[in-house]
């Protein structure tokens, strides 16, 4: 488990980290330096690039932020990229934005030294510590970062989580009847060939959340993700599980009328369904909370290292978080905003109900059961 240390250890801990991944930058990097600040690549925090609008004005000279797997619909991103493109005058590109977490892990080592590689990148809770373990992220510190409880936040600062919410039961009603609200519901006859993830779980954070999640729900624990993968391969043996890859357009087609996916995403889907027809209603099963938050982080090798700080600095700021809210999704720095009196209390009020207080996998935990999944899930779900 990662030990967090207080702000001036933490800000020791980064500068020596800093110092080592200077050496990995090439020099070509140089030019995205802040007035009276360091090379971008190096800086640690927006003061190190000479404070924030030297690290915008660096930024728009780069003119480009190369991200991947940023649906419009997710999060609320499509608003984030807008506002942020509007504000800073910076393209975003979004590649592949339907893509998963292990998806942008293999651009970044695959596409080392390009043009092409990813600046950023969005990764589930286990993914951007395996990218961390591997040596791919540089640390950096948002304005923000001290108010983020330690628990979601990397202790030499390579990543921090930044919204996140529960997994939950979307289901379109109409076609459905009455919907499920427990995982022993999902086992039902009524549902077959009705239920789907968003994705494997073996490339996929929500997918791997909802077997985490199932394994709650069925004598499991973090440490033992077994009961969740034992619990999925007898839905698919069931007939209930179906292989399609639940997306807004399978389910308005009504192939995937339940989704298993974060409750932000289903809860965003109401509205987007709303006009078409289709009555969609979310659930957070009563039998397996399971909450986690998606991270933010900056790739070692980013070919736009000004842009790439500037756009954490925004996803960080009370604008980027409150529209993380709108967005149903539940930011990071909540809490620090609700006190700061910054929060967007009618977005806040909006969220999706659950009982309870969260409780998170530790970092080894996660890494286990991610190693875990990866190893027998397929041969499970296949049989």
């Amino acid at each position: 488990m990662t030990v967090f240390l207080p702000r001036t250890a933490v800000l020791a801990g980064v500068l020596t980290v800093a110092a080592l991944a200077l050496s990995a930058c090439d020099a070509a990097s140089d030019a995205s330096a802040g007035s009276g600040g360091k090379s971008a690549a190096s800086a640690t925090t927006a003061e190190d690039a000479g404070g924030i609008g030297a690290l915008a004005k660096a930024a728009k000279k780069e003119g480009t932020l190369h991200a991947m797997a940023l649906p419009r619909d997710w999060a609320n991103y499509g608003a984030l990229i807008d506002g942020f493109q509007k504000k800073y005058g910076i393209k975003i590109e979004v590649e592949n934005p339907n893509g998963a977490s292990q998806d942008e892990i293999n651009a970044v080592t695959s596409r080392k030294g390009k043009d092409s590689a990813p600046d950023v990148l969005d990764l589930g809770s286990s993914f951007v510590q395996s990218a961390a373990q591997q040596g791919l992220l540089a640390p950096y510190m948002v304005a923000g970062f001290a108010h983020i409880p330690d628990v979601q936040r990397d202790s030499i600062a390579r990543w921090a989580n930044d919204y996140g919410g529960y997994i939950s039961f979307g289901c379109d009603a109409r076609r459905v009847g009455t919907c499920p609200t427990s995982f022993k519901d999902l086992l039902k006859p009524q549902y077959k060939g009705q239920i789907a993830l968003n994705g494997s779980p073996t490339k996929s954070g929500s997918a791997f959340g909802a077997v985490y999640a199932a394994a709650l729900a069925s004598g499991g624990s973090f440490d033992d993700i077994q009961p969740g993968i034992d619990f999925f391969a007898k839905l698919k043996k069931s007939g209930n599980l179906t292989p399609v890859q639940s997306t807004p357009a399978t389910i308005a087609k009504g192939r995937t009328p339940i989704s298993i996916d974060w409750d932000y995403l289903n809860a965003g889907y109401t509205d987007e369904f709303k006009s078409k027809g289709i009555d969609w209603r979310v659930a957070v099963p009563s039998d397996g909370k399971f909450s986690q938050y998606y991270s933010q982080a900056i790739s070692l090798d980013a070919p736009h290292p000004a842009a790439a700080r500037l756009w954490l600095e925004y996803l960080y700021s009370p604008e980027g978080q409150n529209l993380r809210l709108k967005g149903y999704a539940r930011p990071a720095l909540m809490n620090a905003m609700r006190k700061a009196g910054t929060l967007d209390r009618t977005a806040a009020a909006k969220l999706p109900k659950v009982s309870g207080t969260p409780r998170f996998p530790t970092e080894s935990q996660q890494n286990s059961a991610k190693s875990f999944i990866t190893q027998n899930w397929s041969e499970a779900v296949s049989r």
